[in-house]
């Protein structure tokens, strides 16, 4: 059968036995460990009972086809459920299952995380949809929403209090992987340590702007000179495998949304109201030194590094030249660009 978000709350708050397997399939990675363990927890507190919680892989089970029909159905020497996680599973599990599930007395759950390879049509996700003995969640990336409330209930499951503002600056960083988002927000627990309550500023200092490819905050840094912080950034990114290309192009975003801002104040608008004008609500931790920005480039400038960028970005493009070091020398140009405007 297949489990919506509503009929898996309430499993997690009332399990029942007449569901003898789950299987956890989907891109977001993050979110399959994080519901495994929450489905493991219904049956067994002690996940590190070898007698209550049994972990296996798909590889060993493919080796010893008995392996798995051993395990489900073997007794607890407590006389407790047991809960069997087979991780990296894949459609050829489909037989054993036939073979095991049916006719098995036994009170054990089986949760089966799937492989990165299946889908709504794989042979596995159709036989756990349409079975009556075990239920299927589709994993994917998450929605506005439910990043909203995945952040929110985990601060409250760790007695972390917030401001609105730093609330709505958090969830504005993280991204669609759950299992990105939950160790950011573990690192900003241990980084408010005591306290016990997040701010704006130390969401700014320890959580790395996901949603954007952390782009964001290297442009903010670059075109304020923050010569130590923005080296620091194109560092992390390039670290994360993130293009030249795209970096490039989100400096000329910036750049772009400069410009319109100066267009703004050209029509008489202070700074400070022209940056609302052309940044999202969601931005609003921008606003301040987006402003100061739109003051501190004039137009002329602006434009110069338009053409600069347009120049790195063809060059970016050129095989036999090495895209890293060239974009780390943009950002070093207009890190200089940037000092003398200050």
């Amino acid at each position: 059968m297949i489990f919506k978000q509503a009929q898996l709350d309430n499993y997690l708050k009332k399990s029942s036995p007449e569901i003898k397997a789950f299987l956890l399939f989907g891109t977001n990675e993050g979110l399959i460990s994080e519901l495994c363990k929450k489905l493991a927890l219904t049956v067994t507190p002690n996940l590190n009972d070898p007698f209550s919680a049994v972990n296996l892989s798909w590889e060993e089970v493919k080796s010893d086809t008995g392996k798995l029909s051993s395990e489900y159905n073997a007794i607890s020497l407590m006389g407790d459920r047991r809960v069997i996680i087979l991780r990296d599973a894949d459609n050829e599990l489909v037989k054993m299952l036939k073979e095991i599930l049916p006719d098995s007395k036994s009170d054990s759950l089986l949760i089966i995380c799937g492989g990165a390879n299946l889908n709504n049509k794989s042979s596995l996700v159709s036989f756990a949809n349409t079975s009556d003995f075990m239920a299927s969640f589709a994993c994917y990336e998450d929605r506005e929403e439910t990043l909203t409330s995945s952040t929110r209930s985990l601060l409250i499951e760790k007695g972390i209090t917030y401001t609105p503002d730093a609330f709505k600056l958090l969830c504005s960083r993280l991204s669609s992987d759950r299992k990105f988002n939950t160790n950011e927000i573990e690192k900003l627990i241990t980084y408010v340590g005591t306290k016990k309550h997040i701010e704006p500023n130390d969401v700014l200092e320890v959580v790395f702007d996901q949603s954007s490819s952390g782009t964001d905050d290297l442009c903010y840094y670059t075109f304020s000179a923050q010569k130590i912080e923005a080296l620091k950034s194109l560092k992390h990114l390039l670290q994360e495998g993130t293009e030249a290309i795209q970096i490039i192009r989100a400096l000329m975003y910036h750049t772009n949304t400069l410009l319109l801002g100066k267009a703004f104040t050209e029509n008489g608008d202070p700074a400070s109201k022209a940056i609302e004008k052309v940044l999202p609500k969601r931005l609003f931790h921008r606003y301040k030194t987006g402003a100061r920005q739109i003051d501190m480039w004039s137009k002329d400038r602006l434009f110069d590094v338009m053409e600069l960028l347009y120049k790195a970005e063809r060059s970016c493009k050129t095989n036999h030249i090495p895209t890293n070091e060239y974009v780390t020398y943009t950002i070093l140009t207009l890190l200089s660009a940037a000092s003398k405007l200050k």
